[in-house]
């Protein structure tokens, strides 16, 4: 860079540009200048070379250079066009190949931390679980920042970090990376835009940061308009979308107006159309409807049927309940929930509940209005065809860039956290045949009733699961050990580790052992832990070893379950288990193959075959639509899994057999 000589600054008249200060500008060569025109300069401005061309659709060509626009401390690299700004950039340094074209301001009005520090008020609109963000936020760090407000120090420490990182990314400038697009946008304030990222027709982005990256662009809409925000890589937010004080994690999507105010959306969220308030939105919750209200509350794994709405206002000291969907919960149209309450992992929500329920240990559950009742159906979920097409999907929907992954999600539909709950849910269930008997027509349980036969079937489905996972683990287990003989097979069970004993817990995505989770804050409490990288770094040891903790905590539970002790386990005891396994397999398969065979009755044939048509055209044009139930994908695979899985247990019994010698 170098200043200017007086020809080029003539040169610079002549094309209609003016400066306060010519000396304050400096340019990269001369060739470049004759790209500059109709340009007013103020401050301390560096202009990189302009020597290529934008491709625009249809065919056009714009050469890069600066034509029509009001510049004040700014830095531009190479290969930029900037075009008809109608007011001013201010204090930015723009990168390389930008195209910023029919945009009101720029400005960057300092110091400013570009919307990292700003406190974000979840669950409780009146405060008390405000989480502090930044732009390396995961979504256990948040977790634990709204939700463990029982250890203050804990919460001073994770502020102390956000408090690092807000210092990091205050600036008196403001940012535009390499290769970004900003085109026909307003109004622009305090904003941090990286790399490659696309704003076209956003009408106010203020304090903010764009976290785009070239592997993982983001893209802001026509009409978006966002105040004190944070939204990572991959991430699009389109169509009159309105952010305040929002979070948005990697690859999301926000869209078709949607509106959300002091709310946390993480990693693969979709959310179209309807409205948030002070919401924890955990990875993969998702919502599509305008009719659709989520407020106050905790989801994750959450598909919010049209209508559904909550309420956090009993309308005496004002909107402070809060609830929470444990992950999986669904809401079916028109549900409504009063808060507080609390749903279990993968239950279905229906009708209007005003009791306040807590079915966090019943998992897999319906709730039900019955003449405005609450009604629990436990279990029920577990043979749900769509529950398990809903766990095969979130893998395969997961669309963050394989690398700088910032939250760590366990997609397992059966895992310790899961099958804990459903044991405590098998003994509640026990206990209340025990205590209202056998022949009750219902039974009272947390403000919900259950009915006779729903708790029977409950005990039963409870049973399966419990046994499928115990003997997918003790399968895997056997796959990975030296079975040549019965005593190195019987060696082996112990596991090598105590970490996984006890209590697991769901850290917004991280599944994990509550020892281990509470060992980590207690270092980062006495301050051995000091930064939030640090912090991420120990969850994501958590999650790289959850298969190593969970054998620790089936041996101990398929131990308590089968009634056994450890010097007294049998070959024939691990037959037993795993002949119980391959039964639990085989008859949920066949209850998932019932539930699909559900959508091939007659009556989902109604509304095909229009216009008087036959049964033979009706059936006809089902087949084309849904195609036949022997050959639909979910079916197939579904008996190709019961007689793999069948043939598993066979060889494993086999192989077990053969040792007993």
């Amino acid at each position: 860079m170098r200043t200017l000589n007086p020809q080029e600054i003539q040169q610079l008249e002549q094309q209609g540009c003016t400066a306060e200060d010519w000396l304050r500008v400096e340019i990269a060569d001369t060739q470049s200048l004759k790209y500059i025109r109709h340009a007013r300069f103020s401050g301390d401005i560096r202009i990189g070379r302009f020597q290529k061309s934008f491709d625009m659709p249809g065919g056009i060509h714009k050469h890069t250079g600066i034509f029509h626009a009001t510049l004040h401390n700014v830095t531009i690299g190479d290969d930029c066009c900037i075009e008809n700004i109608k007011n001013y950039i201010a204090n930015y340094d723009i990168g390389d190949d930008c195209f910023i074209e029919n945009v009101d301001i720029i400005l960057c009005d300092g110091p400013t931390s570009f919307g990292n520090g700003v406190d974000v008020a979840v669950l409780n609109e009146t405060g008390g679980r405000e989480v502090t963000i930044h732009d390396r936020m995961t979504a256990h760090e948040a977790y634990l920042e709204a939700f463990y407000r029982h250890r203050p120090r804990l919460i001073e420490r994770l502020k102390a970090f956000a408090a690092q990182r807000v210092a990091e990314r205050t600036s008196e400038r403001g940012t535009i990376g390499d290769h970004v697009t900003i085109v026909d946008t307003g109004y622009i304030k305090n904003m941090y835009v990286g790399a490659y990222a696309k704003v076209e027709g956003a009408g106010r982005l203020k304090n903010g940061t764009l976290n785009s990256r070239a592997e993982a662009p983001i893209h802001v809409g026509y009409g978006v308009i966002a105040d004190d925000f944070i939204i990572q890589d991959g991430s699009s937010v389109e169509d009159c979308t309105t952010l305040s004080r929002v979070y948005v994690g990697q690859a999301c999507v926000l869209g078709h107006g949607y509106s959300a105010s002091d709310s946390l959306f993480f990693c693969n969220c979709q959310e179209e159309n309807g409205e948030a308030c002070a919401i924890f939105a955990g990875p993969f919750t998702v919502t599509h409807h305008k009719s659709t209200l989520l407020i106050a509350g905790l989801f994750s794994f959450m598909n919010a049927g049209s209508g559904s709405n909550q309420s956090n206002h009993m309308y005496k000291l004002g909107p402070i309940h809060q609830g929470a969907m444990e992950r999986g919960a669904k809401t079916s149209s028109d549900s409504y929930i009063l808060w507080p309450a609390r749903i279990g992992a993968f239950s279905l929500v229906m009708g209007r509940h005003t009791s306040h329920a807590d079915t966090s240990d019943m998992p897999f559950s319906y709730l039900i209005e019955k003449n405005g009742e609450t009604y629990l159906a436990p279990a029920v979920n577990l043979r749900s065809v769509g529950t398990v097409r809903d766990a095969q999907k979130w893998p395969k929907r997961d669309k963050r860039y394989a690398e700088g992954r910032l939250d760590q999600v366990n997609y397992n539909l059966l895992s310790p956290y899961t099958i804990d709950k459903m044991m405590r849910g098998l003994h509640v269930l026990e206990d209340l045949e025990r205590l209202s008997g056998p022949t009750s027509d219902v039974y009272a349980y947390q403000s919900a009733k259950i009915s006779n036969s729903s708790l029977h079937r409950g005990q039963q489905l409870y049973r399966i699961a419990i046994q499928k996972f115990l003997g997918n683990s003790l399968i895997s287990h056997l796959e990975r050990t030296d079975c040549s003989t019965a005593e190195s097979v019987l060696a082996a069970l112990k596991p090598k580790r105590t970490e996984g004993r006890g209590m697991w817990v769901d850290l917004a995505g991280l599944i994990a052992p509550k020892e281990l989770v509470i060992a980590l804050l207690d270092k980062t409490e006495a301050g051995n832990i000091e930064s939030a990288e640090a912090f991420d770094q120990a969850l994501r040891l958590m999650h790289e070893n959850y298969y190593r903790y969970e054998w620790t905590w089936a041996y101990e539970t398929m131990l308590d379950y089968y009634n056994l002790k450890p010097e007294e386990i049998t070959i024939d005891d691990l037959i037993r288990i795993v002949s119980e396994w391959k039964e639990s397999v085989v008859s949920l398969d066949r209850m998932l193959y019932a539930d699909a065979q559900k959508e091939f009755s007659l009556s989902a044939h109604t509304g095909f075959g229009f216009d008087g048509a036959s049964q033979h055209t009706v059936e006809r044009d089902f087949e084309q639509v849904r195609g036949d139930f022997d050959t639909n994908p979910f079916v197939t695979a579904t008996i190709e899994h019961i007689e793999r899985k069948s043939a598993l247990g066979d060889r494993i019994i086999a192989m077990l057999e053969s040792l007993k010698g």
